[in-house]
């Protein structure tokens, strides 16, 4: 590995902090969270300026906001990202640390739509594929995704359909399926216990893009010959993690809703 060049480092800790706050610097500011010299801090604005990463504030002197370049940059990172490659880059990472089948879904309509998938090790386990299609309100991401709609296209989708079980643990009342999506959304994550499959419990989390919509749910499934209350919560957290990472892939970045 090449050694880091410091004052690439430091121009980029610059930009970092434009994450926080309300997108505008000012130089003590500056060097006040980096612990840098003010001198030092006025060169890296300086040059971060005249190549448009970042432009002064109009009648605020000292004070910048983010430029056009960033914009650029930000625009192409964009049009490269492919929601199915980079699941499945972060199922498999997830996976490879829980032992078990993880999954990324989106919704279509009312079913949800797998995109990735990432296989559990153990001889035991879910089987499913890419583009493998299911109700939403039998699953845990669509638990997730369901939960995510603002309430008049949740009314859209939901009232006068037929709510068909795959198990009789399946949710089929539209009333009790209202309360678990209220739970998700509060809880930011979904549970599915037999109610896809028999033998098979599954717990999700929301997905997000660089605007803060959910955009798809990762899951993680595990035979209910495997589960316990305590792995339960385990897989719960992982998904969660999981998740974050593949919205910070997607743009989305800590604290935005």
């Amino acid at each position: 590995m090449g050694r880091l060049v410091p004052a690439v480092t430091r121009a980029l800790d610059v930009l970092e902090l434009f994450l926080h706050g309300d997108g505008t610097l000012f130089v003590p500011e500056v060097t006040r969270k980096l612990q840098l010299p003010r001198t030092t801090v006025h060169e890296l604005l300086t040059t971060l300026a005249a190549r448009s990463y970042q432009v002064p504030v109009a009648d605020q002197p000292g004070r910048y906001r983010l430029g056009v370049r960033t914009y650029q940059l930000g625009s192409r990172y964009t049009e490269q990202l492919d929601l199915a490659v980079e699941g499945r880059q972060v199922a498999r990472e997830v996976a490879e640390t829980c032992g078990e089948t993880v999954q990324v879904a989106i919704l279509d309509d009312t079913d949800i739509v797998c995109i990735a998938k990432a296989d559990s090790n153990h001889a035991v386990r879910m089987v499913s594929s890419a583009g493998h299609r299911l109700p939403a309100h039998c699953t845990s991401v669509g638990k997730v995704l369901l939960s995510a709609l603002p309430p008049r296209e949740l009314d859209a989708r939901l009232d006068g359909r037929e709510l068909t079980g795959m198990t009789p643990g399946s949710i089929t009342g539209e009333e009790e399926l209202r309360t678990v999506l209220a739970s998700a959304r509060e809880r930011g994550v979904a549970v599915e216990r037999r109610e896809s499959d028999p033998d098979v419990s599954c717990v999700a989390a929301p997905v997000r893009d660089r605007t803060g919509s959910v955009v798809a749910a990762l899951s993680i499934s595990v035979p209910m010959i495997r589960r316990t209350e305590e792995r339960e919560e385990e897989l719960a957290g992982l998904a969660v993690d999981g998740a974050d990472v593949l919205s910070g892939r997607l743009g989305h970045h800590e604290g935005q809703k």
